[in-house]
């Protein structure tokens, strides 16, 4: 089924709340996740051109989006989580995911140029919580006998600020590690163990590792790939060793309910599949239910509309994955639910255009 109609059979269900206010003549404005940068990045770039229409993107991180979106001091707002349904209520707000991609640790270990240094998810929690302090230690040479290890402190690396890829890379540690379960949990922003030092920002983080020898940190597979990182492969949920690339994040979506049920509530770590990358994660946009001029929420769901049904081959371009079609359509139908002050649907007018 064509996509402009599977959008046109979710124009259902639709309600009205008080109306948010944006000047018409302004770009698009949007904040937060600062995994999703390069993405809507690309599509802004197209739709602008195919439009007119600008997009101006700030990668702030997941809290200070969902932060700006609340506080309507920009037109969405970009998180690697998805906000509990009560704050989505609670705030007038509607949820959309995007697309998928994966959180990725990397190493600075210039002594194992040309290989690929391989963990587990237990030894990666042992790293982060100073359990494992050296890169030539026993738990990590037994993961990689065919290479010799550095004889180098360890030096990990973290985010500052409030993070969707924190959030990810912590719910995975937590699934995979009871101890680390126990001692530090699951949060967009932790506190972290001893030893572990932080920089805000994807950027920050990025450059932090590259100014030190023996670190490690974790990112959003697009910047291994604009930095040219090195990442490690992760062994996964089925024993097998992956590397992280846009085949192994979709094998993780393919076995997830995001596409046996249509059901993007859960996170994407940890899921089964011999190819699966096991820190899979979806991102997401949150929207006003309710934008009360009505060309500048028109431009703002034409283009989200329009990066769905336009977008994929951007999206691949810059190594993301799309949505399934159940989660696609789920999509549709939150974006058909977006008003104008006059309780007008917009959706009817941004896809005429």
């Amino acid at each position: 089924m064509p996509r402009s109609l599977r959008f046109l059979l979710c124009l259902t269900c639709l309600i009205s709340v008080p109306a948010i206010v944006f000047a018409s003549d302004a770009p698009i404005r949007g904040a937060g996740s600062s995994a999703a940068k390069y993405v809507y990045q690309a599509w802004g770039q197209r739709f602008l051109a195919q439009t007119g229409i600008a997009l101006e993107y700030e990668a702030v991180g997941s809290s200070e989006g969902i932060r700006r979106i609340i506080d309507r001091k920009v037109q969405f707002g970009a998180s690697d989580v998805a906000p509990d349904q009560t704050v989505l209520d609670q705030q007038s707000l509607v949820l959309v995911p995007t697309v998928v991609t994966g959180a990725v640790p990397v190493v600075n270990l210039p002594d194992l140029t040309g290989v690929r240094l391989k963990l587990d998810g237990p030894t990666l929690a042992a790293i982060f919580s100073g359990d494992i302090v050296r890169w030539d230690a026993p738990g990590i040479a037994a993961l990689n006998t065919d290479i010799q290890l550095p004889a180098l402190p360890i030096h990990p690396v973290a985010r500052a600020d409030g993070s969707g890829t924190t959030h990810n890379f912590t719910d995975y540690l937590s699934k995979v590690s009871p101890q680390w379960r126990d001692a530090f949990g699951t949060g967009k922003q932790i506190l972290w163990a001893e030893g572990v030092a932080t920089a805000k920002g994807s950027g920050g983080v990025v450059s932090a590792l590259q100014r030190t020898p023996g670190g490690i940190t974790y990112v959003d597979h697009s910047y291994v790939l604009k930095h040219d990182l090195t990442p490690v492969t992760m062994r996964n949920k089925d024993g097998r060793f992956v590397a992280p690339a846009t085949e192994t994040f979709r094998s993780a979506l393919m076995n997830s309910p995001w596409q046996t049920a249509g059901d993007f509530s859960q996170t994407l770590t940890d899921m089964p599949g011999a190819e699966s990358w096991p820190i899979t994660m979806g991102t997401f946009v949150l929207l006003p239910r309710t934008i009360g001029e009505h060309e500048a929420g028109r431009d703002i769901v034409r283009f989200f509309l329009w990066a769905f049904m336009n977008g994929d081959a951007l999206a691949a371009e810059a190594d993301f994955v799309r949505l399934p079609d159940p989660v696609q359509a789920k999509a549709y139908k939150a974006l058909a639910s977006i008003r104008d002050g006059a309780g007008n649907v917009l959706a009817y007018d941004a896809l005429a255009k």
